[in-house]
């Protein structure tokens, strides 16, 4: 019983107590904590700065090397393209082959085609094209063109294209001489095919060795 009102009277006692603090420390000391603390902040904070600083130099030091190359470059003027429209077009299609097209732009170029399946021959066809074409030179002359393609080649008209001069009187007269001489073998090879079927199949042979490089020998 006594032993119990001991431990009563002890724990009383303790809460009855004030809590114990640590003493305040000095203004003096307590700048100087927080001086220490300041340096120590910046010693943390210093190599991040530094390295920062380091990369802007890196970076205006690339700009520098970049812009000097720049300079030394030739300059390269870029042409912008202007688009021309289509304000006509037209065509016409056959179920035999035949077409017609035309179309013109908006820099006042026309053009026209027409087009149909010609017999050349058994089961042989060709394709015949007719057309024309204008367009404004830079000088601002309209050139027209002229065209046919057929069996025989492509032939175009126009009055911008050269012509050769004309063929003089001697010149002209030798050329004839030249086609009558042309004439005359012909007639004379297909006369002596009519007579003499065997000669003119040798000449024929002959003809042919000579124009392959090998030449007749009797």
């Amino acid at each position: 019983m006594k032993l119990l009102i001991t431990f009563c009277a002890v724990a009383t006692l303790a809460v009855a107590l004030p809590q114990r603090r640590a003493p305040a420390k000095p203004e003096q000391q307590q700048q100087l904590d927080d001086q220490q603390a300041a340096e120590q902040n910046y010693n943390n904070y210093q190599p991040q700065q530094d390295y920062r600083q380091q990369q802007q130099q890196q970076q205006q030091q690339e700009y520098r090397q970049a812009k000097q190359i720049d300079d030394f470059r030739p300059k390269v003027q870029l042409e912008t393209t202007t688009y021309i429209p289509i304000i006509r077009f037209d065509k016409e299609q056959g179920t035999d082959g035949s077409y017609k097209t035309a179309y013109e732009t908006g820099n006042h170029i026309q053009a026209e085609e027409s087009g149909y399946l010609k017999s050349v021959g058994e089961d042989q066809n060709a394709l015949v094209q007719q057309g024309s074409y204008s367009y404004t030179a830079p000088n601002g002359e309209i050139i027209t063109v002229e065209y046919t393609a057929d069996e025989f080649g492509f032939r175009v008209k126009g009055d911008h294209i050269p012509t050769p001069p004309p063929v003089s009187a001697e010149i002209q007269k030798g050329l004839d001489l030249i086609y009558a001489g042309i004439k005359a073998n012909a007639e004379r090879d297909a006369l002596e095919l009519k007579n003499n079927p065997e000669a003119a199949r040798r000449q024929e042979d002959r003809a042919a060795l000579d124009y392959n490089g090998q030449y007749y020998q009797q």
